[in-house]
């Protein structure tokens, strides 16, 4: 079936329930088409209707063409010079890149870049310096004594000779290295006397050091580059956002001054996620004010929480679902996924949320008022390489209730460890508007909710049909509705699903 979000026009801009569509996956083909791939859908993008979506990391990696982005080499190279063994990134060219960027622009959607400033990786030359190893479970223990190591910390990008930026990073960037060139040692090394940024997550001790070459955010020339790069990135690609990768191994502060310049540049306040991986939703709260509000943060919590629910063999409270999440205590500040390319199956975050509860989790995420849903590429396309199928249509339903009724009030009934649902009564010139969702990770039931009077009479259906009920509303505009075993149900009007072409008759 097909059919077009309805979109309201206000000065001008398209206006629609915001929710993200996460462009990529971990191991889609490196074969340099994902940019043009993108251009071409960007109107099913709009039609299924997505507002924005969240492009991966586009410069050169350390890994060429295999380079997922993360493996940050070159930030000044998008595509553009032979380095690394091919011009083009894993996903194509930089007048690719643009034209992709322009593509989705014109459909309607926002464009949202991943930026990377924790690390860099694959430095063209070794350098000496002096150095003192730490313990990689805890780094607040040294191991050493300060000595002289070699590493690979000089880059020089041969490939680019200057263009764009001729500045040369060495072992005076960096605060931490894990490798000894000399005596071919992998360990914890803090370069210098430097010792490590005490604003950042206290997981293992101190997480300043991720991987590579950690950036020194004490050193001048190193914001200094940073900023210089972002001035000429957004005046390159015209973006409308970030989403900034590994947060929590930052100075908790560092982004407040580089988002203020990029507001100031583009003259309006663009969008900001930051991927801070914790369960604790406390620390999620500490790095929101650390950052002046500036950046939103993604719901790792409310993650495990579908994970756990997912896993428990039906023993999971369901009505517990939403709580100690970030979504439930900051609302306005909460991005919510289901899955994403660090917890997808093989990868080092994986916690990959079964597929029998997919639709749970989307719904979840989706069909509430709070937060701003992103819906993964996985789900929606596929993961061919790992024999994962897309999770369908069902979820291209959930986009269009989304879209298409998702106003007005909201009321929970999670007060059932095993059945928990919630209404949303719409605006009352949706005259097809009101949905009810019910779901269970164990034995079916069924709940009697209310809705409004206006609904009295009126015949809603489950969009999803996983069940085949037909439930009619009494004058109050109260019925009781059902769910089945481990199942999840959106009830419509049937007037609604008839409109999107969807019926028990197809």
């Amino acid at each position: 079936m097909d059919y077009t979000v309805a979109r309201f026009i206000e000065g001008g801009i398209i206006m629609a329930k915001e929710v993200i569509l996460q462009g990529f996956e971990w191991y889609l083909p490196n074969d340099g088409s994902h940019w043009q791939l993108l251009a071409s859908k960007a109107e099913e993008f709009s039609k299924l209707g997505f507002t924005g979506i969240w492009l991966p990391p586009a410069y050169k990696g350390a890994a060429g063409k295999d380079d997922v982005g993360y493996g940050v080499y070159d930030l000044f190279d998008l595509g553009e010079f032979d380095q690394k063994g091919t011009i083009p990134t894993k996903y194509g060219s930089k007048d690719e890149y643009f034209a992709a960027i322009h593509s989705l622009k014109e459909a309607g959607l926002a464009v949202y870049a991943d930026i990377v400033f924790n690390h860099m990786l694959g430095a063209d030359e070794v350098e000496k310096f002096p150095a003192v190893q730490y313990n990689q479970d805890n780094r607040k223990e040294e191991e050493s004594q300060e000595e002289e190591i070699e590493a690979w910390t000089k880059f020089t990008f041969p490939g680019r000779k200057g263009t764009y930026d001729d500045y040369v990073w060495t072992w005076q960037n960096f605060s931490g290295v894990d490798y000894d060139e000399r005596t071919k040692s992998h360990a914890l090394f803090n370069i210098g006397d430097k010792g490590w940024n005490e604003e950042v997550d206290g997981e293992k001790g101190n997480f300043d050091y991720l991987m590579g070459c950690d950036l020194d955010m004490n050193n001048a020339d190193t914001i200094n580059q940073l900023e210089k790069w972002g001035s000429w990135f957004y005046e390159q690609t015209g973006v409308d956002g970030f989403r900034l990768d590994a947060v929590k191994h930052i100075e908790f502060s560092y982004y407040v001054d580089w988002l203020m310049n990029r507001n100031k540049q583009a003259d309006r306040e663009l969008f900001v996620v930051g991927e801070y991986w914790s369960e604790e939703t406390a620390k999620l709260e500490e790095y929101l004010k650390s950052s002046g509000n500036m950046v939103n943060l993604f719901d790792v919590p409310l993650h495990f929480q579908f994970y756990n629910a997912a896993n428990s063999n039906g023993e999971f409270d369901m009505s517990t679902l939403f709580d100690n999440t970030f979504v439930f205590n900051q609302p306005d500040f909460a991005v919510t996924f289901v899955d994403n390319h660090d917890t997808q199956i093989g990868q080092s975050l994986e916690s990959w949320v079964d597929g029998w509860f997919k639709l749970h989790a989307y719904a979840s995420i989706l069909l509430r008022q709070e937060g701003t849903p992103v819906v993964f590429w996985g789900d929606l396309y596929g993961i061919p390489s790992k024999d994962v199928a897309p999770v369908g249509q069902p979820l291209h339903d959930l986009l269009a209730v989304r879209q298409q009724l998702l106003d007005g009030k909201e009321i929970d009934s999670m007060d059932d460890p095993n059945v928990i649902g919630w209404a949303c009564i719409s605006e009352e010139s949706q005259e097809d508007g009101g949905f009810v969702v019910l779901m269970t990770n164990a034995t079916g039931g069924e709940k009697e909710m209310t809705l409004h009077p206006r609904y009295g009479n009126k015949t809603f259906v489950d969009i999803l049909h996983n069940n085949e009920a037909k439930i009619t509303l009494d004058e109050t505009g109260k019925a009781i509705f059902p769910v089945n075993d481990g199942q999840v149900s959106v009830y419509v009007q049937e007037s609604f699903a008839e409109k999107l072409g969807n019926t028990s008759a197809e």
